[in-house]
């Protein structure tokens, strides 16, 4: 087997890598709540955080900024860990969400739910999380043919058919209803604007449950990587860990998808930054995915409210603008492995 990078990085200590990441990750959440598309600069932000300031500074602070940082760190987690999680299982570095139909997948269970007179405030997260299931065992599916799995190229063409696949069967739900369109727009392209705390609360067991079974596949998935003999070898079940680990993606993805949209390219950008800082080790890789992902997507948001004043441009597009150069610097690599 061929490791993507070399063993220097897996040297490099895990904390020294990983109080950088969480201390940048703090900084990302005290600018997203003193920068904004609004009025409310910095200076009134700090005043309202300092308990003086006006009504409309703390509103906007606590009711605005506060929600969507929040969302976007628990978008950006449960994006991060999914994208690593799909690429240890399929073996493959362009292992992705958002490219291989998963999260598609999700927007159309929500795009049903929207035609049938529900709303993203009332969304049950469930439906989205049966809609990612659904797409994350077609890509394991495409990942076992035959040919597919060390070839990452023809994996992606497939995700890419599915992708466009569940987007037209989503365009064809809402073209025949216009409020769930109206809903939908802003949000099928990716934010954490108008969120509330009280959705997160939802959100809460599936991400306990989610946890519990990263916890429990970290160190199968570590064996594996080293092949189906060796896992079997020290005792695991290789069908059984790739049950547990779709399992855990279809909640992760689901619930991020239901709060924030189909963001794309999280899940490959971040696990490709974390392998390049602390080697392929699967363990290590979801350690430093857990900062990683939040910071991506409350930077991104953070930019998206800045670049286009006073309005605001959709998240998804500034993750695409981040990430569509890693992937095709992924594919241009001469040396394009199977992790």
């Amino acid at each position: 087997m061929t490791l993507w990078f070399n063993s220097a990085p897996a040297q490099r200590s895990i904390v020294s890598v990983l109080v950088p990441a969480v201390l940048l990750l703090a900084l990302c959440c005290v600018c997203s709540l003193l920068f904004g598309a609004g009025e409310i600069g910095p200076r009134l932000a700090i005043q309202a955080l300092l308990g003086n300031g006006s009504d409309d500074a703390h509103f906007v602070i606590y009711e605005l900024r506060l929600p969507r940082t929040l969302v976007g760190l628990v978008a950006g987690l449960c994006l991060g860990v999914a994208g690593a999680l799909m690429q240890a299982v399929a073996r493959n570095p362009l292992a992705e969400p958002g490219l291989l139909g998963v999260s598609a997948g999700s927007a159309f269970a929500v795009a049903v739910a929207l035609s049938l007179g529900m709303s993203i405030a009332t969304l049950p997260v469930e439906l989205a999380q049966i809609g990612a299931l659904i797409g994350c065992f077609c890509v394991i599916g495409v990942a076992q043919m035959q040919g597919q799995r060390n070839d990452p190229i023809r994996l992606v063409l497939a995700g890419a058919a599915l992708t466009s696949l569940l987007t037209a069967m989503t365009s064809i739900l809402l073209l025949y209803n216009e409020k769930a369109a109206d809903e939908i727009r802003f949000w099928v392209t990716g934010s954490v604007a108008g969120r509330h705390l009280d959705q997160l609360v939802t959100l809460l067991p599936s991400l306990l449950i989610a946890l519990c079974c990263v916890l429990y596949v970290a160190r199968p998935l570590a064996s594996l990587a080293l092949g189906e003999r060796v896992a079997i070898g020290l005792g695991y079940k290789p069908s059984r860990i790739r049950l547990i680990v779709v399992f855990a993606v279809a909640l992760l993805v689901g619930a991020a998808t239901a709060i924030a949209g189909p963001v794309i390219f999280v899940g490959l950008v971040v696990p490709f930054a974390a392998r390049a800082l602390v080697g392929a080790d699967i363990r290590r890789t979801l350690w430093l995915c857990l900062p990683l992902g939040p910071v991506m997507i409350i930077s991104a948001d953070v930019f998206s409210r800045l670049i286009a004043q006073p309005a605001e441009m959709p998240l998804g597009v500034l993750t695409a603008i981040v990430g569509a150069p890693v992937l095709l610097a992924i594919v241009r690599s001469q040396r394009l492995p199977t992790l």
